[in-house]
């Protein structure tokens, strides 16, 4: 005899209301983190693109604006590993909490103070807040999910921040507009990173963190799973982990981290100036920063699902060719109108890449070194910010096309160099396959 459909079957509603308890009980753990990251942003995506047209309207040439804004990621570089090394020794959540607070408080202070120099120890000041948070964050996040989910979790983080990508450019515009200029585009990120630091503080718990506990073998050793059945999946995760730091896929994740940075320090630096050479308004303009935000608010937790199920290679290589591709057909549209696809294909790239990256980094960090690990990731790409910003405004002066042939440039040879130094690590099947394997 059937059973009754109620003790046998859930109705379409309750199935509904479910999806949400389901999905909170999955990650609710990184919630907190996934909030404040979709806040900080908010206010950075509105600062975004009228940072470089506030500095040149007090008196900035393209070489000293390339200067101050090399001064972020220069201050990060040097404090995302001395941080990240802290937070895998200490808490990690009021480090967060004072790398925000931090940086709210240096994002509005060119408003009171101003000049070259003025600008440069500011823009010092908040790279080294946002140093103190991100290897904290990223950490916590790392050890706060499994390593079957990691790039959907990294999926999920890199959402969280386009999507305050996409929605912050527009209030910063409206703002600018019809509120207060520049000076209320300051203020919003300012106060949007002090809320997150509330976020973070008032909900975010602690993650134990695992001890290191297998010596340090040489600087290209890397450890793979041991082989055998029925080994428990959590002694799974714990003997896949690389015994050293150094190893071959950390190194390439660098790599390639490095190049992408790249282009984020030639954007940062020309791009507004770019499409205003092509008669773009900053309403355009905006619309720009939010379409890049758009793929990877839809797209990243899909593509770390998929990472999750399929390895990291083809996402590493799609995600790596789109934006060559499309940094080299900026120089040849003849309208800014034209940006806006582009700028689609080219998130899209980024939405496969960098969940596959976030996955490889997680994959390639000894235990109990999350956040060390994570701080090298950010230097790496901080390094390819820095040198990006100091060579666009030069290249820049001379043809503001030179820039975008530089970074395609980059990009391609990282991506060898990356492919040639992590190629097998690339092709080892996901975490999840590997736990099946085992189980069996």
């Amino acid at each position: 005899m059937p059973l009754p459909m109620t003790s046998t079957a859930r109705s379409p509603r309750a199935r509904i209301t479910g999806r949400p308890a389901a999905w909170l009980d999955r990650w609710g753990a990184i919630v907190p983190l996934l909030a404040a990251e979709f806040i900080v942003w908010l206010g950075f995506g509105a600062l975004l693109p009228v940072l470089p047209l506030f500095f040149k309207e007090n008196g900035l040439d393209l070489a000293t604006l390339g200067l101050v804004i090399a001064a972020w990621p220069a201050a990060r570089l040097v404090g995302e590993p001395i941080f990240g090394w802290l937070a895998d020794r200490t808490a990690r959540v009021p480090l967060m909490v004072i790398g925000l607070v931090a940086t709210g408080i240096f994002s509005a202070l060119p408003l009171v103070v101003s000049g070259p120099l003025a600008f440069f120890v500011l823009r010092a000041a908040a790279g080294l807040a946002t140093a103190l948070y991100d290897p904290a964050a990223r950490g916590f996040l790392t050890d706060a999910t499994e390593p079957a989910r990691r790039g959907e979790a990294f999926g999920l983080y890199g959402a969280a921040q386009m999507g305050g990508l996409l929605f912050g450019p527009a209030i910063g515009a409206f703002g600018a507009a019809f509120i207060g200029g520049y000076g209320f585009v300051f203020l919003f990120g300012a106060v949007a990173a002090i809320l997150a630091a509330v976020a973070i503080g008032l909900t975010a718990r602690e993650q134990p963190q695992p001890q290191r506990t297998h010596p340090a073998p040489g600087r290209d050793h890397v450890e793979f799973p041991h082989e055998g059945r029925g080994a428990p999946e959590d002694q799974l995760a714990a003997d896949d982990a690389p015994a050293s730091l150094w190893n071959r896929g950390l190194v390439a994740a660098l790599v390639l981290n490095a190049g992408g940075y790249f282009a984020s320090g030639t954007y940062e630096v020309i791009w507004s100036l770019f499409l205003h050479g092509l008669g773009a308004g900053l309403d355009l303009i905006g619309l720009t920063f939010a379409m890049f935000g758009l793929p990877i608010l839809l797209l990243s937790p899909a593509a770390g699902r998929q990472v999750d199920r399929r390895g990291v290679l083809g996402f590493i290589v799609l995600g790596s060719l789109l934006p060559f591709v499309t940094g080299l057909t900026y120089t040849i549209i003849p309208d800014p109108i034209y940006a806006v696809p582009l700028i689609l294909i080219e998130a899209t790239g980024f939405a496969f890449l960098n969940p596959a990256l976030y996955t490889v980094v997680a994959a390639s960090s000894p235990s109990g070194r999350s956040a060390t690990a994570q701080g090298l990731f950010g230097a790496a790409g901080t390094l390819g910010f820095i040198v990006a910003s100091l060579m666009a405004g030069y290249l820049a002066e001379m043809d503001i096309r030179y820039p975008f042939y530089v970074f395609a440039a980059v990009m391609l040879a990282t991506f060898v160099l990356a492919m040639a130094i992590g190629w097998n690590v690339f092709r080892r099947p996901p975490a999840a396959a590997r736990v099946a394997t085992v189980s069996v």
